[in-house]
């Protein structure tokens, strides 16, 4: 699939995913899936997203997450700031009510917050394929961080089902996700 054609494809599937008339139920349970899975996780760091474009928003499952954690072993949840001159991320703390402020995007981030590195790292998925082949929205800046983080965090897309392309293929740029989680349940997981 060439350039044009993953643009193309992308823009139908934020379209497509704006216009689900049942959105909301459709986050409702994908709360619930990524909740549940999150249970079994013994990582107490998570680098995530500020929701867009009707993707779906797993900060109320995060923080909830990041209350369950053992006594004096805090649980931390981080969102992206984009580092301009590498196009890299880095991930600040973020927590309800942390101070924010619009980044070059408009996008909110946290603002004057400690940067962490994430033991696992959710990324949104505008669409996303067989073996972990994740589409985004065509930046590079989560496949130039994910191959930058020493120790590798775990990978999990996050999106919901209608973005499944089964002859979706990855670049030689991409890195296979490690787990997709839609509201249908965990898809694959390495």
């Amino acid at each position: 699939m060439n350039p044009t054609e993953r643009d193309t494809l992308r823009e139908k599937l934020i379209k497509d995913r704006q216009a689900l008339p049942d959105r909301l139920e459709r986050a409702v349970q994908l709360q619930h899936v990524l909740r549940t899975w999150l249970v079994s996780r013994r990582e107490s760091s998570i680098g995530a997203y500020w929701p867009i474009k009707g993707e779906f928003d797993p900060l109320p499952a995060l923080f909830r997450w990041s209350e369950g954690g053992p006594e004096g072993s805090p649980r931390r949840i981080g969102l992206p700031v984009t580092n301009r001159e590498t196009e890299s991320l880095a991930f600040h703390v973020w927590y309800p009510g942390c101070p924010m402020e619009l980044d070059a995007h408009d996008i909110p981030k946290p603002k004057d917050t400690d940067v962490f590195q994430p033991a696992i790292l959710l990324l949104p998925c505008v669409g996303y394929g067989p073996g972990g082949v994740r589409l985004g929205y065509g930046g590079g800046f989560y496949d130039q961080t994910v191959a930058a983080l020493n120790p590798r965090p775990l990978t999990v897309g996050v999106g919901y089902a209608h973005g499944f392309l089964p002859m979706l293929r990855a670049r030689p740029e991409e890195t296979p996700l490690d787990v997709m989680i839609t509201e249908d349940g965990v898809m694959f997981s390495r």
